[in-house]
């Protein structure tokens, strides 16, 4: 389908040097010598719209902002002969791509309306890719505390600012930074998680900054740090309060000169955004001297606190039925029910686990249930689980452990033994995965 541009000038012999080139240029062309025939013609389907300054029945910057409201995804560009410096501050202001200067250049205009539409394409794009990945990772739940979290999502993604996430172990720290990655306008660049609990202490700086060739006992090779890796996009450092002071100092400085050292010297710029989140209090760190004060400021510029599954009752089943459908297609499954009864225990449980421990008693409930519909009896089945408040702990966490094994065992499996994949098919570092095979007791010939 051949791109249509609007062409609105009052001068007869402006309209037909630019229309019949550019239809020759296989572009689809309409005109209008006023104001008021331009709103008419003008109903959103044009990729691109050359507007004159100045037009007899009206203002053409006016007539700009008119079409940049009512079109947002049409792409103005300015055309004027006599206008001033302030008139085409003012119209890029009000969103002009380009302002060209009579006469006008045929070549000038052809390359301007090449880049326009390689820009509206290059951001209708951008704005896909956003609704995929918004797609991808969700925010399940209908209480009022996931209801503010969402809107807090919403303004964290529209600002720059660094953003502090709290919370207890599984309650979703990182869906919620890849949310507001996700709808961000650095959506299309990397986000990068980093665990700096499973890092060793010795190696987080290398990780985080990079390092040179020879700069320490096993460094072979020179390799870019996470820094540099989410350059132009987010850099996402959960459970930050298990960081050493020494690369807290470090990663302050790179926060404050927005430039990193690499372990071994050299210095790289990097335009890096920070979401940080951890479940220890970082003020009682603060004060027992275990966190930087002037480090903590920085990176809670935003924050967001997300408090646990039982204090969000009312998110326990919707996020249930989300596992559930989730799972269902992971196993090439039909969908089971979620009977009433089963609901009405879940409800009843406190989730020390959080998120991550509802969903691990979905899926081994789905398991043993041989994916069936599953009531109130089932859950007593799986592991022999109890629902007593007070009487779970244990063994739910031996059940979790058992569950764990078998899954982290069908992962790596599944991978063909690669550890690498299996660790992003798992949604871990490489590391962390090792620590927790050894943690399981899984043999590493597991696959």
């Amino acid at each position: 389908m051949r791109d249509k541009i609007l062409i609105v000038d009052d001068e007869p012999n402006i309209l037909k040097s630019l229309a019949g080139p550019l239809t020759r240029e296989g572009y689809e062309i309409e005109t209008a010598d006023s104001f008021a025939e331009a709103v008419g013609l003008n109903d959103g389907d044009f990729a691109v719209a050359l507007l004159d300054v100045c037009l007899p029945d009206g203002d053409g910057v006016a007539l700009l902002g008119q079409f940049a409201r009512e079109f947002p995804d049409q792409i103005h560009v300015m055309m004027s002969g006599h206008s001033t410096i302030s008139t085409a501050v003012k119209a890029v202001k009000l969103g002009a791509f380009d302002f060209l200067e009579k006469p006008l250049s045929l070549e000038k205009v052809l390359v301007t309306l090449e880049n326009a539409i390689r820009f509206r394409k290059l951001r209708e794009e951008n704005k896909r890719l956003r609704q995929v990945a918004g797609k991808r990772y969700l925010l399940i739940g209908e209480s009022e505390a996931t209801k503010s979290i969402r809107e807090q999502i919403k303004k964290a993604a529209e600002s720059n600012a660094r953003v502090f996430i709290k919370g207890e172990s599984g309650t979703g720290k990182e869906v919620i930074a890849r949310l507001i990655h996700a709808m961000s306008n650095r959506s299309t660049k990397p986000f990068v998680p980093v665990n700096c609990a499973a890092v060793p202490s010795e190696l987080i700086e290398s990780e985080l900054f990079g390092h040179r060739k020879g700069a320490f006992t096993g460094a072979t090779n020179s390799r870019i740090g996470r820094f540099e890796e989410a350059d132009g996009g987010t850099l996402f450092l959960d459970e930050i309060g298990d960081m050493h002071l020494r690369a807290q100092a470090k990663l302050l400085r790179a926060i404050e000169e927005g430039e990193i050292e690499r372990v071994g010297g050299g210095r790289i710029e990097v335009d890096t955004r920070i979401i940080a989140a951890t479940n220890k209090n970082l003020e009682k760190m603060i004060a027992d001297g275990e966190f930087r004060e002037d480090l903590y400021f920085r990176i809670n510029v935003y924050p967001i606190e997300i408090p646990p599954l039982r204090n969000r009752k009312d998110d326990i089943v919707p996020i249930a039925n989300h596992f559930i459908e989730k799972i269902c297609s992971e196993y090439g499954k039909k969908l089971v029910k979620l009977k009433k009864d089963a609901a009405r225990e879940l409800r009843k449980l406190d989730f020390p686990g959080n998120v991550r421990e509802l969903r691990n008693l979905i899926e081994r409930t789905l398991i043993n249930n041989s994916f069936s519909d599953i009531d109130a009896a089932s859950f007593s089945q799986t592991q022999n689980i109890a629902f007593k408040a007070g009487d779970t702990t244990r063994k739910l966490r031996e059940a979790t452990d058992d569950f764990e094994r078998h899954y982290v065992t069908r992962v790596i499996r599944d991978a063909g033994g690669n550890m690498t994949e299996a660790a992003a098919r798992l949604g871990i570092e490489r590391s962390h995965l090792y620590k927790k095979m050894k943690a399981l007791g899984i043999d590493k010939q597991a696959g």
